[in-house]
């Protein structure tokens, strides 16, 4: 463990928060949140916070606080991340993935980087503050959230709007996915993510006409369908340089001391490696196919055919966008919103984006943090909905072996003791100019 007794404190969090099993496969098959909002609640009880658990539905838990600060007037700030994670297989794992091993320096699991060490995180630096009595000028909101990695309906979106008045006078927050180094042989950069694409999950559907496998089918519902998917597959989207998007390529020419030439993303992406892909993402709409469904029998034509797809769409796009999905699907199918989400930005150019960075070179004099915008998505969008603007902001450093985007949902998701040790830190500098 750390020598750091505050990482350690996040590190032995991190490992009994993996250790709760809360699975969410989307669609409402979830696993319950509930025993580790419990655990969460307990631990800011313990420290003298005043935490609410609450559910919208049975078992779908979230843990709220709002700790008072020193100057009622001062605006309030949000932290927040989220309990839930995505499957994992055990049988390409090394560990159990709900095990919270800690070996060669990590804590593995399922949830190590997506985002239960950041939760934990932010439980050890907000208990230590308690603690030793020191608090934020204005009031810190603390939302520890179920259903992340769905749709937020059970999380996010719903204490947004059934439990506003707990975010009363918050416009900023910070959460996951940003504040990790990357290694840039040998200058480390830090993005911070201050915008993410917007999100229209769709449900596409065909209609022909059912018969016998073995006749003519002029109207096949299946291939109106998979030659629809195809189209969109198979469509080159065009780059489109969003302000946040500049922002990030103008800070890494800076910090790397090259030019990136705008005209040939794709190839500079692949030049930069790890860097590279802080853009590779973001710098064109996408619309990914994710599910078939059709028929149930070999030889009987269905009526009906249907597809999902996974749309992101970069900020102001978002009319030409759906132009574009139309265009390709083609008057045969139709397109239904499973989810809809628009694009949310913080601004990369005020005080506090100048306090995170602050915060990290504090802890790393080498740090050079920039703007970033994020390809997926978080529960970030539903607070965008009620005004508050939030950075992505995890602070981890990290060695240059370890592939930190690729554990996203990935095998083998470890976290280092080190980063953690160092994210509450970073954290603690932080919430001081709160």
């Amino acid at each position: 463990m750390s020598d750091d007794p505050t990482g350690a404190e996040a590190a032995a969090i991190c490992a009994d928060l993996i250790r709760f099993d809360t699975t969410n496969r989307g669609e409402g098959v979830a696993r319950p949140e509930r025993p580790a909002a419990e655990h969460v609640a307990a631990l800011l009880d313990e420290a003298g916070a005043v935490p609410r658990i609450v559910e919208s539905a049975p078992g779908r838990a979230s843990v709220l606080a709002r700790v008072p600060g020193t100057d009622p007037a001062h605006p309030a700030f949000l932290v927040h991340g989220h309990l839930d994670v995505v499957p994992a297989d055990p049988s390409g794992w090394t560990v159990p993935p709900f095990s919270g091993e800690v070996r060669d320096g990590c804590v593995w699991g399922r949830g190590a980087v997506d985002m239960k060490g950041s939760v934990a995180m932010t439980l050890a630096t907000v208990r230590r503050r308690l603690r030793e009595g020191r608090r934020t000028r204005g009031d810190l909101v603390l939302a520890f959230l179920a259903d992340e990695e769905c749709t937020g309906d059970h999380g996010s979106r719903y204490v947004a709007r059934e439990h506003r008045e707990i975010f009363d006078g918050c416009t900023e927050a910070i959460s996951e996915s940003g504040g990790f180094s990357v290694d840039a042989g040998g200058t480390r950069i830090y993005p911070i993510a201050t915008g993410e694409r917007g999100t229209t999950w769709m449900k596409l559907t065909a209609r022909g006409t059912a018969g016998h496998g073995s006749k003519p089918a002029p109207d096949n519902a299946v291939a109106e369908i998979a030659h629809a998917v195809s189209r969109l597959a198979s469509h080159r989207w065009p780059v489109r340089l969003t302000p946040g998007v500049r922002a990030l390529l103008d800070g890494l020419a800076d910090a790397l001391g090259t030019p990136i030439d705008h005209d040939r993303l794709d190839e500079e992406a692949a030049r930069l490696g790890g860097v590279g892909r802080l853009f590779a993402g973001t710098v064109r709409n996408s619309a990914n196919p994710t599910r078939l469904d059709a028929g149930y029998k070999v030889n009987v034509v269905p009526d009906t055919a249907t597809a999902q797809v996974d749309g992101r769409y970069l900020p102001g796009t978002g009319e030409e966008f759906l132009a574009t999905v139309d265009r390709l699907l083609g008057p045969n199918v139709t397109r239904e919103f499973i989810n809809r989400e628009e694009a949310p930005a913080a601004d990369p150019a005020g005080p506090t984006f100048a306090a995170l960075a602050e915060s990290l070179r504090a802890e790393d004099p080498s740090a050079r943090p920039v703007p970033y915008v994020m390809a997926g998505g978080t529960d970030a969008k539903a607070f965008h909905g009620i005004g508050i603007a939030s950075f992505g902001f995890a602070p981890l450093l990290l060695g240059p072996d370890l592939d930190y985007l690729g554990m996203f949902h990935g095998v083998d998701e470890r976290v280092p003791l080190d980063g953690l040790a160092f994210g509450t830190r970073v954290l603690d500098r932080f919430l001081d100019t709160r």
